[in-house]
C-alpha cells in the first residue's frame, strides 16, 4: 500500500526528525531529497548537519527545482523517498522565474500514482499563521506556499502538524 506523508509546522519544530522516525520505520531503499541549495557558509553547514544526523542508510539526491521528475525516476527503486522541504523548493521556484503552477501540478499528479514508493514522505513550513509579510513579493510566497501545502495535503493519506515539537495528527485516510 502506497502511503503519502506530509508534515508541517513551524521553522525548527521538529519536522524533519518526524520525517525521519516515520520513515525509518518502513523497509527497503531510503532517498532523502534535499531541496536546499549550500549557496552560503551558514547553509553549507546546515546541510551538513542534516546529511551526519539521516546517516549512511540514506541516499541523498540534491535537487532544488525537478522533484516531481526525480521522485518518478528514483520512486520504484525506494521503499521511502522523503522530500525536505517544499518551503525551500517553492522559493527555489520563484527565484528562477519558473511557473509555480506547472510544477504544483506535476508534483500533486506524480504523487497520486500509486506506482511510486511504499512511503513518501513531505516536509513542508506552515507559514500562514504569522503576520502578513511586509513586501508584496513575501505576501505572493506566503500565498503561492499556503495553496502547495493545501493541494498536497488533500492527496497526502497522513499530515502532521508540529507545533513546539509535539505532533498532531491532523488527517488520517483508512
Amino acid at each position: 500500500m502506497h502511503r503519502t506523508l506530509l508534515i508541517l509546522g513551524g521553522a525548527r519544530s521538529g519536522k524533519s526528525s518526524l520525517a525521519l522516525r516515520e520513515a525509518s520505520l518502513v523497509p527497503g531503499e531510503k532517498a532523502f531529497v534535499a531541496t536546499a541549495e549550500a549557496l552560503d557558509d551558514e547553509m553549507k553547514a546546515r546541510i551538513g548537519n542534516h546529511r551526519r544526523e539521516r546517516g549512511p542508510e540514506w541516499k541523498t539526491f540534491e535537487e532544488p527545482v525537478e522533484i516531481p521528475s526525480l521522485i518518478r525516476k528514483i520512486g520504484p527503486a525506494y521503499g521511502v523517498v522523503l522530500i525536505d522541504c517544499l518551503t525551500l523548493w517553492v522559493s527555489n521556484i520563484m527565484m528562477r522565474g519558473l511557473s509555480l503552477e506547472r510544477y504544483e501540478e506535476d508534483l500533486v499528479g506524480t504523487l497520486s500514482d500509486p506506482g511510486g514508493p511504499a512511503l513518501t514522505c513531505i516536509v513542508s513550513n506552515e507559514v500562514g499563521l504569522g503576520l502578513v509579510p511586509e513586501s508584496p513579493m513575501g505576501r505572493e510566497y506566503r500565498d503561492n506556499l499556503g495553496r502547495l501545502n493545501a493541494r498536497v495535503a488533500s492527496v497526502a493519506t497522513d499530515v502532521y502538524f508540529l507545533a513546539a515539537g509535539i505532533p498532531m495528527k491532523i488527517k488520517e485516510k483508512r
